[in-house]
């Protein structure tokens, strides 16, 4: 009995953590889109963002979009 409570607070508490990261992460995507990678912060996410979609080569953009449709898809049925 303790262990689900203590499993369903730890999943509360990385719920609440993903949902304060995931603007956080968009807008510094946005951010190193307008003012280029060499910013302090956002350029380092921009960097890693895009050399993960360079490592997919050329179905980067394919997958690009698959990820989307999945998430939306997620979000969706929550």
């Amino acid at each position: 009995m303790n262990f689900k409570v203590t499993l369903t607070s730890i999943t509360n508490f990385l719920n609440k953590v993903t949902q304060l990261l995931i603007p956080l992460v968009v807008v510094s995507l946005l951010l190193g889109i307008i003012f280029g990678p060499e910013t302090a912060f956002v350029g380092d996410v921009y960097k890693n963002v895009s050399d993960i979609l360079a490592m997919l080569g050329e179905d980067a953009l394919l997958v690009l979009i698959s990820v989307l449709i999945i998430l939306t898809y997620i979000r969706k049925s929550d």
